[in-house]
């Protein structure tokens, strides 16, 4: 009997409002925008977002403020998706197919921005165009590689004749570079523009788990289940962090510029072994082994996700809805069965 199928006790139905969490793995990923919601399945993404209303809009001619609520009607875009994994067999292969999801999702995930910041504009505004979009992500790249990767080993490397060993060199490394992650998420969470956006990221959050529980989709059984996922863009980031220590850590200490291609050109090759760990930890989450080494990264969400309200509860379930019209089958296929064509909730 699928957990679909189990009676709503069987997912933790007596457990206090907020704390519900569910049992299993669905094909469903997704990823909060501005004033809204983006789903993704196998073969569709859908994003939903909440218009600012006709009141609003004529008393904000440049747009809503990052902290005002849109209360206008939601609207839904759907798109068809075309895995790259299901084009050629190599490409599904661990690890590689870590490295070329989290590129899809990317791609997927600035459209759907790019969709929500049209959304907020006045129809007669110019909307933001698709080469703005694909600069964003070029430079958001670069900036990410640059601030964990390059200045972490350019500032281990002012030291390094002093330590005169390569176990401390790897060791200081890897404080700057965790500590400098966890300082970036803490003044994330404390930036009061993200507030709306942190909210929609735990409504996605919420929802996701709701369909993975097998409960009806309803903004009130939503509500029930934590705000936080095994399979969280936070939890991946920080096992990036991790496994970078262990990749870097035979590599010793050769000259500067050799350390700085390895930290460059290393990047594809943690992230896809990060992706297989996360998708390890959501298969087998019931194990208290699993949960104790995702623990701290579950924890991290409380500064990326907020408690959502049921309205915008409501715009994450839109979006999911409008994944599963186009794919009933979501309702019934296990992740397992779909190598490498989820992704991080």
């Amino acid at each position: 009997m699928s957990v679909a199928d189990k009676p709503t006790e069987a997912v933790g139905a007596e457990a206090p409002t907020g704390q519900l969490r569910a049992a299993r793995d669905a094909p469903v990923g997704g990823q909060a925008v501005l004033e809204g919601v983006m789903m993704r399945g196998i073969r569709t993404w859908s994003v939903a977002v909440r218009k600012p209303s006709a009141e609003q809009l004529a008393s904000h001619e440049e747009g809503l403020g990052p902290e005002e609520a849109a209360l206008g009607e939601i609207e839904v875009k759907t798109e068809p998706l075309d895995s790259w994994l299901r084009r050629h067999r190599v490409l599904r292969l661990p690890v590689i197919r870590g490295v070329v999801a989290l590129g899809e999702s990317l791609k997927v995930g600035f459209n759907a921005l790019g969709i929500s910041a049209n959304a907020q504009l006045p129809e007669e505004e110019q909307e933001i165009s698709g080469g703005m979009w694909a600069g964003t992500i070029v430079v958001s790249v670069l900036l990410a590689i640059g601030l964990f990767f390059v200045i972490p080993v350019v500032a281990a490397s002012l030291v390094k004749d002093q330590l005169h060993s390569s176990f401390l060199f790897w060791l200081i490394e890897s404080l700057i570079r965790t500590g400098i992650f966890l300082g970036y998420l803490l003044l994330l969470s404390r930036l009061r523009d993200l507030r709306r956006v942190f909210e929609y990221h735990g409504a996605e959050h919420k929802t996701i788990s709701c369909f993975e529980a097998g409960m009806p989709l309803t903004p009130a059984n939503a509500e029930r289940f934590s705000r936080l996922h095994p399979r969280c863009g936070t939890t991946f980031l920080l096992l990036v962090m991790v496994v970078a220590i262990f990749v870097f850590a035979p590599i010793g200490l050769p000259a500067w510029y050799w350390l700085l291609i390895t930290r460059v050109v290393g990047v594809p090759l943690i992230a896809g072994i990060s992706f297989e760990l996360i998708k390890l930890s959501g298969r087998q989450r019931h194990r208290r082994w699993v949960r104790a080494i995702m623990w701290p990264g579950i924890q991290l969400q409380y500064l990326t996700t907020r408690e959502p309200d049921r309205s915008q509860l409501a715009v994450a379930i839109a979006a999911l809805e409008a994944v599963l019209k186009a794919e009933p089958d979501l309702l019934t296929t296990d992740a397992r069965s779909l190598i490498g064509v989820e992704v991080v909730a």
